[in-house]
C-alpha cells in the first residue's frame, strides 16, 4: 500500500469510528478494519486472533493477539478511561495495562508479547515490553492520519524478513563458492598470488553485476544476463573484459561508435568507485558448465536484490577466503549478535530520542526536531578497527538510514516528487564509516557490502517520495583501510576528535596460539602486555585512541580476558587509565555457521573514559542496572584478584599441584600393562600405586605408576623390565630442551616433581566441565599418587570440604578462575589463595561438617556411578542435590547471608567486599 492511499484510508478510518466504540460489539470490526484499510493486511482475519482463552484462577480471554508480531491487545469501550482501574471478575482492581500484563504472565514464555496495546476506540496506548518501565506511546484516533506509521509495528514482520534475508544470503554464498571453484579450475597457475587476487576481485565484480541487474541499479532488470547470453563460452572471457572497461569509463569518454557496434554494452552506466578500475586483473577462459552456472543458476534462477549485505558480506568473504573454506562451511556474525554490540552502545538511545520526537504534536516543532535529529545522524562517525567484511559497519549504516527515513517522514508529511534530488533529502552517508582490515580481499568485500546497503536504503527512501533517483555512479569510497590495526596509527584513519564510536569483533587468538608476529604486535604496544590474548591489543589501542575524547567503544571478545591471570595484565592498565565499563554481556556462546568451528564463549564490553550514569549487565535474558561493573563483569568495585603463592590468610591450609613424572610415559601403566608387569615380575607389585588426575577422579578411570622412591638399588636390580623402562625415562629426559629436565636423567626412578603428601588428602580437579554446578572434589588415600591435573589439600577436614564444595566457593571460582576452552581451570594462585573464608561459630562449623558428610553419604548410595554421572545436571541424584543444597545453606549462614533471595551475584559481591577488606589489612 502506498503512502497516499494509507493517509487517505487513515482519514476515512477516523471518520468511520469517531462516534463509535462498544467493547463487545465493535472491537473485532475495529481492529480488522484498521489492519486491512490502514496497515495493508490483505486477510486480517487470518492475521489476528480474538478471544483467545488464557487460564488464570478462572478462564479469561485475550481481546486480541497477533502471533507473528507478538502483540497483545486489551480493548475497552469508548466510555472507559485507560488510566483507571476496572474491577475484574475475581474482585481485583486492574488498569487495562495491568490486566494485559496478568494475561501475559499466564502465557508460555515463547508466546509472551513484545508489545501490549490498550485501546478505548479514542486512543491507543503502546507499551514496549523490552522497556517495561518506560512511558507508553499515545496515539489519539483523531491524529491517525499523520501518526498511522507509529502502528506499523503491528504488522512489521522484521524477524521473518530477517530469516528470509539470512537464507537468501547463505544461498548466494553457496553460489559464489560454486562459481569460485569453477573459475579456479581454469587458471593456469591458481596458486600464484596474482591469480588468487584476480579470482577474488573477479568474484567481487560478478557479484556486484548480479546484484546491480536484479536491484535495477544498471537501469533495467537482467542487463548483465542479456549481455552475456549473446556470447558462447569461448568468447565470454573477452565479453567480461569489455564490460568491465565500459563500466569504468564515463559515457562521454567512451568510443563514440560503441552503440553502433555493441548496443547492449553501450547501455551500461558508468560505475566509478574503483570497482572496475584494475585492468591488470587476470580473467580465465570460461567452460560451458561455468557459463551455464553464471547465466542460469546465478542470474536467471536467483534474485540477488533480496540479500542482506550484513550477512552476505561476511559469507562472501568466508566463501572465498582459503583459510575459512577449509573449515567446511560458511560463517558470519549474526545480526542478533551485532545488535548486542551496537544497541546499548548508541542505537537504543537514538531510537528513544526519535520516539520522543514522534510524540511532539505541533507540526512546525515536530519538523524542526526531526530535522535536527537527521543532522545528528549525519554527523556521527563509526570506526571498526578489525572490520573484516564490514558487517558491523554495514548493519550500523542500515540502522541509521532506517532512523533517517523515519525522520524524513516526519520532515515531509506530504511527500511529493518536487522536494529535490536524493542528495537534497538523504544526509546519512557511507562516508561516515571507517574501518581497518588486514586482508585485502575482505577490504573489497566490505566496500561492496556498504555499496549494496546504500543501494537498498536508497530504494526505501525513494518509496517515500515515489522518486526515480539514480544510484550510479558510485562515490569514491576510501574509508576502509588495508593494514595491521595493531601497527597502524588509528588517528591516520580517523582523527579521534572526529570519531564518536569504536566497535567490532577483533581476532580471537589465545596467547598460547599467537604467532611470533602476533606476539610482536602485542609487545610493540606495551611490554606490560606480555602473555595476553591477542584481542587485548585492540582494548589497549582503543584506550589510547579515546584519551581526552568522548568516544565510546564496544568489542566482542573471548571471555578469557575477564578471567584468571588475563585480568591483572589487561585491566590493571585499563583501570589505571580511568577507563569505565559502561555495559557488558556476560559470557555467552558466539555461534558460527562454520561446520567445523567450535563454539566460542564470548563477552561484550562497552567502555570509555566517560562514566555513564546507568550501567547495564546483560546476563542471558536478564538485564541488571548496577552502580559499577568490575573487570569480572559483575556488580562489584574495581578490585582485581592477583596471583599469590600462599593463601591470603596465613592460618589457611596450603594446597598444591600433584606430582610431575616427566618420564615420556614410561613410569605410567594402564590396567593391562600393570597386570603383565606383575605377572612377569611379581616383586614390582609393591612399587605400583594408583595414579590419579582430574579425569581419572571424575570418570572413575584407573591408571597406575611405578613409585620407586623407597625402592633400594638391590631391589631394582631384580626388576629388569622396570630397568628397561628407566632407560627410556633417562633417554626421554636427556632429549629435553630444558636443562632442569636433563639434570633429572641421573635419577630416572624418581618423579621430577614429588609433591605427594604422607597423609590422606582432598583432590580438586584442575579442569572440570562448566556444565556442572559443583566441581566434584573427593577425599583420596595417601597411597594414591596425584598428578599435576589436580590440586591437593593434605589432611583436609570435613569443614574444608564443605566450604570448598559450596555454592559460595563455586561462585567465586566461576568469577575469577581461568578457562581451559570452556571448562573451569581451578588455580591455587588465583582461586584458592585469594578466597575469603568465613568466620563461623562453633555451631555453624559443626553444621557445615554435618552437611559435608551428607554429601559423601549421598555419593556412597551410588557406588556404580562415577562423579561424572553424579554431577551431570541431567542425572544428578535427588539425594545428592539435596545434600548440596543443605550444605550451601549452612555455608551461606556462616557468611552471614540470608538463604532466601541471595543470588550468585549477591554472593560474589559479598565475597569481593571481604576480599577488599583482606587486601586492605595486608597494607
Amino acid at each position: 500500500m502506498d503512502v497516499t492511499t494509507q493517509k487517505r484510508n487513515a482519514k476515512q478510518f477516523i471518520e468511520d469510528w469517531k462516534d463509535r466504540g462498544r467493547e463487545k460489539q465493535d472491537s473485532q470490526s475495529f481492529w480488522l478494519s484498521l489492519l486491512r484499510e490502514v496497515l495493508g493486511v490483505e486477510n486480517p482475519e487470518n492475521f489476528i486472533k480474538f478471544e483467545e482463552k488464557v487460564k488464570l484462577s478462572h478462564d479469561s480471554f485475550i481481546d486480541g493477539y497477533i502471533e507473528q508480531t507478538h502483540v497483545m491487545i486489551e480493548q475497552k469501550g469508548s466510555n472507559k478511561d485507560l488510566d483507571k482501574a476496572i474491577k475484574q471478575s475475581d474482585g481485583r482492581l486492574l488498569t487495562p495495562f495491568q490486566q494485559a500484563q496478568r494475561y501475559s504472565a499466564a502465557l508460555p514464555y515463547s508466546r509472551r508479547p513484545r508489545w501490549i496495546v490498550t485501546c478505548n476506540f479514542r486512543e491507543f496506548r503502546i507499551y514496549d515490553m523490552e522497556h517495561p518501565n518506560s512511558e507508553p506511546v499515545k496515539i489519539e484516533l483523531k491524529d491517525l492520519e499523520t501518526s498511522y506509521y507509529q502502528l506499523e509495528f503491528l504488522v512489521d514482520k522484521s524477524n521473518e524478513h530477517l530469516e528470509k534475508e539470512k537464507q537468501v544470503s547463505l544461498s548466494a554464498g553457496e553460489l559464489v563458492g560454486q562459481i569460485y571453484d569453477e573459475l579456479l579450475d581454469q587458471y593456469k597457475n591458481p596458486d600464484s598470488e596474482h591469480s588468487q587476487k584476480s579470482i577474488n576481485q573477479l568474484c567481487v565484480r560478478i557479484v556486484f553485476c548480479l546484484y546491480a541487474e536484479d536491484a535495477g541499479i544498471f537501469g533495467k532488470k537482467n542487463m548483465f544476463h542479456d549481455y552475456l547470453e549473446e556470447f558462447d563460452a569461448r568468447h565470454m572471457r573477452k565479453a567480461l573484459i569489455n564490460l568491465f572497461k565500459v563500466l569504468d569509463t564515463k559515457v562521454k569518454d567512451r568510443d563514440p561508435y560503441l552503440e553502433d557496434d555493441e548496443p547492449k554494452l553501450a547501455q551500461f552506466p558508468y560505475v566509478n568507485g574503483g570497482m572496475f578500475s584494475d585492468e591488470n586483473i587476470e580473467i580465465p577462459p570460461f567452460t560451458d558448465e561455468l557459463r551455464d552456472l553464471l547465466l542460469s543458476k546465478a542470474s536467471d534462477e536467483f534474485d540477488w536484490s533480496e540479500i542482506s549485505p550484513t550477512i552476505f558480506g561476511a559469507v562472501f568473504e568466508s566463501t572465498l577466503n582459503p583459510d575459512t573454506r577449509r573449515q567446511g562451511g560458511m560463517h558470519y556474525t549474526s545480526i542478533e549478535n551485532i545488535h548486542k554490540v551496537i544497541d546499548p552502545l548508541f542505537l537504543d538511545e537514538l531510537k528513544d530520542e526519535l520516539n520522543e520526537i514522534k510524540k511532539v504534536k505541533q507540526p512546525a516543532k515536530l519538523k524542526k526536531k526531526a530535522s535536527a535529529f537527521q543532522d545528528k545522524l549525519a554527523n556521527l562517525t563509526f570506526f571498526d578497527p578489525a572490520c573484516g567484511s564490514g558487517n558491523f559497519l554495514t548493519e550500523t549504516y542500515l540502522q541509521l538510514r532506517r532512523l533517517e527515513n523515519d525522520a524524513i517522514k516526519l520532515i515531509y508529511p506530504n511527500p511529493s516528487l518536487d522536494v529535490g534530488q536524493a542528495q537534497d533529502i538523504i544526509k546519512v552517508s557511507i562516508q561516515q564509516f571507517y574501518g581497518i582490515e588486514i586482508n585485502d580481499f575482505a577490504v573489497s568485500v566490505a566496500k561492496t557490502a556498504l555499496w549494496i546497503a546504500e543501494s537498498q536504503m536508497l530504494e526505501e527512501t525513494k518509496d517515500i517520495f515515489y522518486a526515480d533517483w539514480d544510484f550510479l555512479p558510485l562515490k569514491t569510497y576510501t574509508n576502509i583501510h588495508e593494514g595491521n590495526a595493531l601497527r597502524i596509527y588509528w588517528n591516520d584513519v580517523l582523527p579521534n576528535y572526529a570519531c564518536h564510536y569504536v566497535m567490532g569483533n577483533p581476532p580471537f587468538i589465545g596467547t598460547k596460539y599467537e604467532s611470533e608476529d602476533q606476539k610482536e604486535d602485542i609487545s610493540h604496544l606495551s611490554k606490560k602486555l606480555k602473555g595476553i590474548d591477542y584481542v587485548s591489543g585492540w582494548y589497549y589501542k582503543a584506550m589510547m585512541y579515546m584519551k581526552d575524547t568522548k568516544i565510546e567503544t564496544s568489542f566482542v571478545s573471548t571471555n578469557s580476558i575477564t578471567q584468571g591471570q588475563q585480568v591483572p595484565i589487561l585491566w590493571s592498565i585499563m583501570l589505571k587509565n580511568k577507563i569505565n565499563i559502561n555495559y557488558a554481556y556476560r559470557s555467552f556462546v558466539w555461534n558460527s555457521e562454520a561446520k567445523t568451528q567450535a563454539h566460542v564463549h564470548c563477552v561484550i564490553i562497552g567502555f570509555s573514559y566517560l562514566k555513564r550514569s546507568t550501567k547495564l549487565i546483560f546476563d542471558g535474558q536478564l538485564v541488571n542496572k548496577v552502580d559499577n561493573i568490575s573487570p569480572y563483569l559483575i556488580s562489584a568495585p574495581n578490585i582485581i584478584v592477583t596471583s599469590r603463592s600462599r593463601p591470603i590468610k596465613a592460618d589457611r591450609k596450603i594446597i598444591r599441584k600433584g606430582s610431575q613424572p616427566t618420564d615420556g610415559g614410561n613410569l605410567i601403566l594402564n590396567d593391562i600393562e600393570k597386570s603383565e608387569l606383575i605377572t612377569q615380575e611379581p616383586i614390582t607389585e609393591a612399587y605400583i600405586k594408583r595414579y590419579m588426575g582430574a579425569s581419572d577422579l571424575i570418570n572413575n578411570r584407573y591408571r597406575y605408576c611405578l613409585w620407586l622412591k623407597d625402592c633400594r638399588p638391590a631391589e631394582l636390580k631384580k626388576m629388569p623390565l622396570v630397568l628397561e623402562r628407566l632407560k627410556r625415562v633417562q633417554a626421554s629426559r636427556l632429549a629435553s630442551k630444558k636443562k632442569s629436565t636433563q639434570s633429572w636423567s641421573d635419577m630416572p626412578a624418581l618423579f621430577t616433581e614429588d609433591r605427594q603428601p604422607n597423609v590422606d588428602y582432598l583432590m580438586i580437579p584442575v579442569v572440570s566441565s562448566q556444565q556442572r554446578k559443583y566441581i566434584p572434589m573427593a577425599f583420596v588415600s595417601k597411597d594414591v599418587i596425584a598428578n599435576t591435573n589436580s590440586q591437593i589439600l593434605p589432611d583436609a577436614s570435613l569443614y574444608d570440604f564443605g566450604i570448598l564444595e559450596s555454592n559460595m566457593h563455586m561462585a567465586w571460582m566461576r568469577t575469577v578462575a581461568g578457562r581451559m576452552k570452556s571448562d573451569y581451570a581451578y588455580s591455587a594462585r588465583i582461586v584458592y589463595n585469594n578466597f575469603p573464608w568465613p568466620s563461623p561459630t562453633e555451631k555453624q562449623k559443626e553444621k557445615i561438617e554435618k552437611t559435608a558428610q551428607a554429601i559423601l553419604d549421598a555419593r556412597a548410595l551410588y557406588p556404580d556411578s562415577s562423579l561424572a554421572d553424579l554431577y551431570d545436571p541431567l542425572t544428578m541424584p535427588r539425594e545428592l542435590l539435596k545434600a548440596h543444597q543443605d550444605n550451601d545453606r549452612a555455608v551461606m549462614e556462616a557468611y552471614g547471608l540470608p538463604v532466601k533471595g541471595t543470588t550468585e551475584s549477591d554472593a560474589v559481591a559479598h565475597l569481593f567486599k571481604m576480599y577488599e577488606k583482606l587486601i586492605a589489612e595486608e597494607k
